[in-house]
Formats: C-alpha cells, sequence, structure tokens
C-alpha cells in the first residue's frame, strides 16, 4: 500500500499515473486533517508526500502554515512511528535567486524551508526521508494551473489561442532550470540515494527567451514582449539551476517538443 498526498494536483498526479497497479491510498489537501483517523499504518510501504499550496503569490500565512508546515510534520511522525520511507517535495524556491544559499522570496518559500530543517533534525529518527527541491517542473497536464503553469505549457497555450505568446521584457536574463515532470517521477521512485534533501533538476538553466524561441518555432508563432510586472518585483527568481546530483539522462525542452 501507498500513500499519495495531492494526488490532484499536476505532480502528484502523474505519480498517480505511474502506480496504477498498486494500492494507492489518495489523500488531497481538503481532506488531509481527516486522514488522522486512517489506521492500516501497518500495510504502507511509501509514502509519497505532494500535497502543499503551492501558489508562490499566497500571503495566507494561516492557510500555508495549516498545509504546508503542519499536515507535513504530522505525516513524518507517522512515518518515523512505523518506519515507513518517506518521499516529500520540498522546492528550489528555497534559494531565492541563489544557487546554493537559503534565501526564500516569499511565504511558500519559507513553509518548505521550515519543513526541510525539521527534517533535517530528526533525519536520524526515518527509517528513509528523502526531499527533492524540485527546480521548475513542466509537462503534459498542467494547464489547469494558469499563471502558476510553467512557461513551456503557458507559451504553448497562448499561441495555440492567439498565434502570440507573451515574454517579460529582458527575458534572455531569466534562467531556469526547468525540468519534465516525467524525469521527476522516474527519480522519485527509482533511486537508492540515502536519506537527505536533494536539488532536482537538470542543472542546465535555459532561458525564457530560448523557451519562448522554441515554443513558437513548434507552433509557427511569434513573440510579443510586455513590461516586467510591478508585483513580481523582488519575489521573482531570475536564476535557478540545481546541484549536480543524479547520473540521469534529462530530457531537454526541444525533446519534448520533438523539435
Amino acid at each position: 500500500m501507498i500513500i499519495i498526498t495531492g494526488h490532484e494536483g499536476f505532480i502528484g498526479k502523474k505519480f498517480l499515473e505511474k502506480l496504477k497497479d498498486k494500492e494507492v491510498i489518495k489523500v488531497e489537501k481538503n481532506n488531509s486533517w481527516h486522514f488522522r483517523t486512517f489506521n492500516e499504518w501497518n500495510k504502507v510501504e511509501l509514502i509519497i508526500h505532494q500535497g502543499a499550496i503551492s501558489d508562490t503569490t499566497c500571503t495566507n500565512l494561516k492557510a500555508i502554515n495549516h498545509f504546508n508546515v503542519e499536515f507535513t510534520e504530522w505525516l513524518c511522525e507517522q512515518a518515523i512511528r512505523y518506519q515507513i520511507p518517506i518521499k516529500y517535495a520540498s522546492s528550489a524556491s528555497v534559494y531565492g535567486n541563489t544557487s546554493d544559499i537559503i534565501n526564500p522570496l516569499n511565504y511558500y518559500a519559507i513553509s518548505k524551508v521550515i519543513s526541510d530543517y525539521w527534517v533535517q533534525d530528526n533525519i536520524d529518527r526515518f527509517k528513509l526521508v528523502q526531499g527533492f527541491r524540485y527546480f521548475n517542473v513542466y509537462g503534459d497536464g498542467e494547464e489547469h494551473k494558469e499563471d502558476q503553469a510553467s512557461p513551456v505549457s503557458k507559451f504553448t497555450k497562448q499561441v495555440k489561442d492567439t498565434g502570440a505568446l507573451k515574454l517579460f521584457e529582458g527575458s534572455d536574463k531569466f534562467l531556469r532550470d526547468f525540468i519534465c515532470v516525467d524525469d521527476i517521477v522516474d527519480i522519485v521512485l527509482n533511486n537508492d540515494k540515502p536519506s537527505g534533501i536533494y536539488d532536482l533538476g537538470t542543472s542546465n538553466p535555459t532561458s525564457f527567451q530560448e523557451v519562448g524561441e522554441l515554443v513558437a518555432e513548434k507552433y509557427n508563432g511569434i513573440i510579443k514582449y510586455i513590461p516586467f510586472p510591478e508585483h513580481l518585483e523582488g519575489k521573482y527568481q531570475t536564476y535557478t539551476c540545481a546541484k549536480k546530483e543524479w547520473d540521469y539522462k534529462f530530457t531537454t525542452i526541444k525533446e519534448y517538443l520533438q523539435l
């Protein structure tokens, strides 16, 4: 039996698809606290914790703490008590505009830092715990995320709908470590690393400009430039790059778009 939280989310759904032949207990955030009545922990072989409020612009501290911090700690305590391996989603947002220094720029990122610190403080109590600081995840099935979708999907939708995609001015200077969701699922489920918190990205950043050009080429669209939004000033990661921790052939955006 495997427990998956956040199974209705973009990444959670991919785990669910991969584990379709397994017995899975699905937990979404709206019923996460009712899950406290679950009493078959002795049958659980793995916990995959993906559930969270992932909106980086959310300012509801009570909700973020409730779902992202308190529930994560409670779930980890069950993993410790019943000695169940647990693999959970952290985020590269903990680094802010740095590559390896903890410097969160928003409340979502702060919640991930808190959970990571708690895991590090208790790591010797787990049978196995792996936290994965996901970098900029993209792939099929994220269209519902709208503004929170990756630029790969967002630009694709814009071009298909209007024939043009919108790029912030200066997008050649905004570089992110984009990783395909299928690679995420494969690595999380099939690695033999010990307990720890790991960067999960390609270690090969790509500019928003290049992503836009690739999508425009794929769908024969044009690029329109727009001013950088004021509400994102100081809260926007201009550069992300994962540490090289995986011997893995990552999918490139060009390969994903089949160019």
